[in-house]
């Protein structure tokens, strides 16, 4: 997943034949009808910055709904290949499209509706190649994720940087819509219960290959409550960039077979991490190949000491044989370690991860691309109980 270009969220505002910059106009033609809403201000939405994780079925009906109302910027994360059955519930897609990246097709058909609209595709798997750079630089994050550990993944981002964002879910004729911004409300590991936890940590705890097994296959959905979630939560990206009240800490469940949909509210779990205040942070120019100990040193300046660097992301550090006990070095995110990678290279049997978290004295030598962390991430230093994060914004070039 590629961070080099934040230029390309940034466009340069055009010229006039002299240089100059020709006077701000809104599309009277294209959106005078929104603007004919009493409180609608379409500079906020051509100006708006928006991550959309996930480009499937409900990604396509979001991305679409931002195409048409205005959305100036958009960035579309997703890993996945289209297949012919995905034509069924994805209106962004066509045939000829099969076999390319969802994000790079979603990108381009945004840009067939809404030609203005600066769109970045951002092919990778979500958990392991989204730097969290792109999660600051967005206004608000839209989730339209199929799995437990990227919803993780996202919530813990989102939490980290100060960002609220919109989770959509769908099945069959049932769907939710909810949203989250921390500390103030509840966020998503709130609304996990002790089974829940079960499920991860077994996953967490198991060999590579018996986590492969327990791997989401995907869930049935359909066309038309892809489009009613979808369309829900771009309306909450419009109220949030409008400053209205929006779905924060709250839920819409809709019930498509009894139309029984109701409202609920999350109260905000005693024992969740994420509801502390958002530590500072500073985008610093070093980058992927830049050796962690540039950011060691500029945490010592800032912190006065620096006891550890904290990871914003789950990072396997050896793979273990379950039968011969050898020991491999990895480093890398476990979302990208492979079924091949498992299989112990002396007996043939699988392996078991060990994960890292943070860094300490040992690994400064080492670059951010070498402990498995993507591009434009951001980590936070620790000096006892405070904390400042660092964006590593070297590779970024800006418009």
């Amino acid at each position: 997943m590629s961070a080099d270009r934040r230029g390309g969220l940034q466009p340069p505002e055009p010229r006039s034949a002299d240089g100059s910059a020709p006077p701000l106009q809104l599309s009277e033609e294209r959106f005078s009808r929104f603007e004919k809403v009493e409180w609608w201000e379409q500079p906020r939405l051509r100006e708006a910055k928006v991550l959309i994780a996930g480009a499937g079925a409900l990604g396509n009906e979001v991305i679409k709904n931002f195409a048409l109302l205005g959305i100036g910027h958009i960035a579309v994360a997703d890993m996945d290949s289209i297949e012919i059955s995905n034509l069924t519930r994805s209106p962004l897609f066509r045939e000829a499209d099969a076999g390319k990246p969802k994000a790079e097709c979603a990108a381009r058909a945004a840009k067939d509706l809404y030609p203005s609209i600066d769109a970045q595709p951002l092919v990778g798997n979500i958990t392991a190649d989204l730097g969290l750079g792109w999660v600051r630089w967005a206004d608000v994050v839209v989730g339209a994720l199929d799995n437990r550990e990227a919803r993780i993944f996202i919530n813990s981002a989102c939490a980290r940087v100060g960002k609220p964002w919109i989770d959509g879910g769908i099945e069959v004729l049932q769907g939710i819509a909810r949203g989250f911004h921390p500390p103030a409300t509840a966020c998503y590991e709130c609304t996990m219960s002790e089974v829940d936890w079960q499920v991860i940590n077994k996953r967490r705890s198991c060999s590579m290959l018996a986590r492969r097994a327990l791997a989401h296959g995907g869930t049935p959905t359909t066309p038309t409550t892809a489009s009613v979630i979808g369309a829900i939560q771009a309306q909450e990206v419009v109220k949030l960039l409008h400053g209205l009240p929006a779905l924060l800490g709250r839920g819409f469940v809709f019930e498509g077979a009894t139309h029984s949909s109701y409202g609920v509210a999350y109260p905000i779990s005693p024992d969740c991490p994420w509801h502390e205040e958002v530590a500072p942070i500073d985008a610093i120019d070093a980058g992927w190949d830049t050796p962690l100990e540039v950011v060691w040193r500029e945490a010592e300046r800032v912190l006065g000491g620096v006891d550890a660097i904290e990871l914003g992301r789950e990072l396997v550090d050896e793979l273990e044989c379950v039968s011969c006990g050898r020991v491999r070095s990895v480093q890398r995110a476990i979302d990208v370690v492979s079924e091949a990678d498992a299989i112990c290279d002396v007996c043939g049997a699988d392996s078991t991860p060990r994960f890292f978290h943070s860094i300490g004295r040992e690994r400064l030598a080492k670059t951010p691309r070498e402990i498995g962390l993507p591009r434009w991430d951001i980590v936070w230093a620790r000096r006892g109980e405070r904390f400042h994060g660092f964006e590593l914004a070297g590779d970024i070039t800006h418009g």
